[in-house]
């Protein structure tokens, strides 16, 4: 008897292997997949939403805008039509949460460099101080690429209508002026649809992490 059992255990043992392999194909076929939601102005905090908006509850979109480029050069949603991408708001002089956002941005940037599906947006609250040339120094101090990511300047008015109608990112400063903000530390997901798919505390590194994990399953679903 222990001879036969000696003689067949090698096959029991790849029986049971095959046996293991097959049970976890079936359980993960019966998980579902994980998706990503599409945030609507309803969803957001109030405080970072236009009043105008605050009760939407679908078909939110990113609108157009024309702002410029840390070289100059004029960026409109045509430079991210059929891409995705992460956006912000910033300012150089920021001694704050800017530094750590903009640090966490570019460790995005790096895991990003060979995908051509990812771009990133990062936009001044303080265009008056933030020219061209003073976005130029602060990119090059911080490793921006410039076919990678873009520091955008442009009119505050322009800016602060993208902030509070758009990415649902900054609150107003409190003083009653028009068009004066405070940003967040939110980072924005957003798809080539140009719809909000996430937001994360760009000062947070697990949150950086779950960014890139949404990233993963968002590039997913255009694959299938």
């Amino acid at each position: 008897m222990r001879s036969f059992f000696a003689k067949y255990k090698l096959f029991g043992w790849v029986l049971l292997g095959l046996s293991i392999v097959i049970i976890s194909l079936f359980y993960s076929a019966l998980q579902p997949k994980k998706t990503l939601p599409i945030y609507q102005p309803a969803d957001f905090n109030p405080e970072l939403v236009d009043s105008t908006l605050q009760h939407v509850k679908r078909y939110h979109t990113i609108a157009d805008f024309s702002l410029i480029n840390q070289n100059g050069v004029r960026v409109t949603q045509e430079d991210y039509k059929d891409k995705i991408y992460v956006a912000d708001f910033f300012f150089t002089t920021c001694p704050t949460i800017c530094p750590i956002m903009t640090k966490n941005m570019k460790d995005i940037q790096d895991q990003i460099m060979e995908d051509t599906e990812v771009l990133l947006l990062s936009h001044s609250v303080t265009p008056d101080i933030d020219s061209v040339a003073q976005l130029k120094k602060y990119a090059i101090e911080k490793g921006v690429k410039d076919e990678k990511w873009n520091l955008v300047t442009g009119s505050k008015k322009a800016i602060y209508e993208l902030a509070r109608k758009s990415y649902l990112a900054v609150k107003d400063d409190g003083d009653g002026g028009p068009f004066d903000m405070i940003h967040t530390e939110n980072f924005i997901l957003v798809d080539k649809e140009r719809r909000i798919r996430g937001t994360y505390d760009g000062t947070n590194p697990e949150e950086i992490q779950e960014l890139l994990e949404d990233l993963k399953v968002l590039k997913a679903s255009y694959a299938d």
